[in-house]
């Protein structure tokens, strides 16, 4: 796989207090990646870096085997931060074209709009006329307006009405299909969830998790199956069952949570018992989330 970015040993310290703290990771080709973590944890302060806002004070970070300032990098990246601050004089497309002739290549206007989903009347507002959604629209349009290969959203999806959020994330399919790599951060975890192939995860400066979403809820100690049945069973039997913690139930299912759900489903299987509509749940990533971040000693 070709590494697009590189942090080796990266240290960001404000008056004596250390934002980052000693992070390395490498980011592919092709890669989405999302970096979460509670507030202050580190992630923005990171992409800051990743984009040359702000220099580290130890350690090294490559994109595309070069200095984040250099302008062969510059030239192949985007970047949708949260705060979207542009010239308030000029129309929606005006600013567009603008930042369109900064670019050797950039995306045709046309597929801009086409995939920001901007309208006719919202290209001829002023800047200072739009709302919030729109500015967070036109912001998209910038970052992609390079037609670049690496992508920085910074809760891209903040502001933006349920159509809009959709129509995001099916542009990041696009973007994804075109081998772009694309990194961002978000408080929704369902997106996370949903859009990235990996999670990285932040606290107290330190990456404490890194993984596919998948990977990263199977720490969750609790995990459930569920099912429903026409005998009769007894909940202390399945409560014998290997790795099983808990056993319940809710409506007319019975829910058994273990740390080993297949082990449980098979041996369910093997002694013959009647049950239905079995659903395994291998937890939320909200619920990792909270508890890879409260109790780090379950990592």
């Amino acid at each position: 796989m070709e590494s697009i970015i590189v942090l080796d040993h990266v240290t960001k310290t404000f008056k004596n207090k250390k934002a980052v703290n000693n992070i390395s990771l490498t980011i592919n080709k092709g890669e989405i990646v999302a970096i979460l973590g509670p507030n202050g944890a580190g992630k923005t302060t990171t992409i800051m870096m990743m984009l040359g806002l702000l220099e580290p004070s130890e350690g090294r970070i490559n994109l595309f085997g070069l200095q984040p300032k250099d302008k062969k990098v510059r030239e192949k990246i985007g970047a949708m931060l949260q705060e979207v601050s542009v010239i308030d004089a000029l129309t929606v497309k005006e600013i567009i074209q603008l930042f369109r002739s900064y670019y050797p290549n950039p995306l045709g206007f046309e597929e801009l709009v086409a995939l920001t989903g901007l309208k006719d009347d919202e290209l001829k507002k002023r800047a200072d006329k739009l709302s919030g959604g729109q500015k967070r629209r036109l912001g998209f349009a910038l970052a992609m307006a390079g037609n670049p290969d690496l992508l920085f959203f910074d809760e891209p999806t903040v502001g933006l009405d349920i159509t809009s959020r959709k129509r995001f994330w099916e542009t990041i399919g696009i973007l994804k299909e075109r081998e772009k790599t694309i990194i961002f951060t978000t408080h929704y975890l369902q997106e996370a969830d949903d859009a990235s192939e990996r999670i990285i995860l932040f606290h107290n400066g330190s990456i404490i998790e890194d993984g596919t979403p998948k990977e990263i809820k199977a720490k969750l100690t609790k995990q459930s199956i569920s099912f429903t049945t026409s005998e009769s069973i007894s909940l202390e039997k399945l409560k014998q069952l290997p790795t099983v913690s808990h056993v319940y139930e809710e409506g007319n299912r019975i829910m058994i949570e273990a740390e080993n759900t297949d082990l449980v489903l098979a041996k369910l299987f093997e002694q013959k018992i009647q049950i239905s509509g079995v659903e395994i749940n291998q937890g939320r990533l909200d619920d990792a989330f909270s508890q890879l971040t409260e109790n780090k000693e379950a990592i």
